[in-house]
Formats: C-alpha cells, sequence, structure tokens
C-alpha cells in the first residue's frame, strides 16, 4: 500500500483483492464476538481495540496474512497452531491454510479474559 491508510476500510482497499474477503471475514467474526469493539490503525495495522486496548490486529503481506491475537492466546493455544507459522505475537496464515473461525473465536475469547483480568 502506497500511502498510509486512515481506517480499516482504506486499508482494506489497498491490499491484494485476492486477501480482501478472508481479512474481511476477520473483522467481522471478532466484531460479532466482541460488538463493543472499536475500529483503529496502529502501527499501519488494522485494529479491533476492546476497552481501550488492543485486542487483536490483522495484515496482508505479498504471500500471507497474520493475525495478532497477543502472545498469551497464543502460548495457550499453540498445541492448536502447529499448522501455522507462529512467532511471538503473530500467527501467519494463507489462502490455501486460513485460521478456523473457531480458533480465532478461542484467541480472541483468551485475550478478552487477559485484559478483563488488567493483565499487562
Amino acid at each position: 500500500m502506497g500511502e498510509k491508510a486512515t481506517s480499516i476500510d482504506d486499508y482494506l482497499a489497498g491490499i491484494d483483492p485476492a486477501f480482501r474477503p478472508e481479512l474481511e471475514r476477520i473483522r467481522a467474526l471478532v466484531t460479532r464476538l466482541v460488538p463493543s469493539v472499536e475500529e483503529a490503525m496502529s502501527y499501519r495495522m488494522p485494529t479491533l481495540k476492546y476497552s481501550d486496548r488492543a485486542l487483536v490486529y490483522f495484515t496482508a503481506s505479498k504471500k500471507h496474512m497474520s493475525f495478532y491475537p497477543s502472545s498469551w492466546a497464543i502460548e495457550e493455544l499453540k498445541d492448536r497452531l502447529s499448522d501455522y507459522k507462529t512467532t511471538e505475537h503473530a500467527i501467519q496464515f494463507t489462502l490455501e491454510n486460513p485460521l478456523p473461525s473457531e480458533l480465532i473465536e478461542d484467541l480472541v475469547r483468551i485475550h478478552v479474559r487477559e485484559i478483563d483480568a488488567d493483565r499487562q
């Protein structure tokens, strides 16, 4: 994306159109699960915030997409993430190997729980 996006819609308009439906699916899923989320851009990434804290980020790169639920959620569900490349904070996935909705929901629920417990 050549220019800096100021909203999630701007960001999605500037990425590879093949990735757009998958990131829209994640956006809708998280918003349905946590209706109070607020949309923002943070670190140049689409961000869904909960209780004034980043709940998840999601991005598209040339060959993959990334989902950032929190290091706590990744650690807690690492046994279910063996089919994906992970870092401490991110899960990389592709159109050929997307993140299942149930897994996204569980990752989000864990992070909501940790935010509600005021974990820093």
